[in-house]
């Protein structure tokens, strides 16, 4: 996975998380497979179509946190996640 601090998209514009949904017990084989960037300030009440249930892997840059809902439209249970 990428360090919190080098999340970057492929600009070089800097990203407050990264989402992916593959995930292996081998740390060196997590966040492969699809990728999704959050960029700063973003406020996305309902994950891209295909995206749902998908992630499962993240990493959230430093002075960012994520926060994630159990049900669509900001429902539900939540959960924050830092760097």
């Amino acid at each position: 996975c990428p360090a919190p601090s080098a999340l970057r998209t492929a600009n070089g514009t800097r990203i407050c998380a990264q989402l992916y949904t593959d995930n292996s017990p081998y740390y060196d084989q997590c966040c492969g497979g699809e990728g999704l960037g959050v960029e700063p300030g973003e406020d996305v009440p309902y994950m891209p179509l295909g995206w749902a249930a998908r992630t499962s892997s993240l990493v959230v840059g430093t002075r960012c946190e994520l926060t994630v809902w159990s049900r669509a439209g900001k429902k539900g249970k939540s959960r924050r996640f830092g760097a």
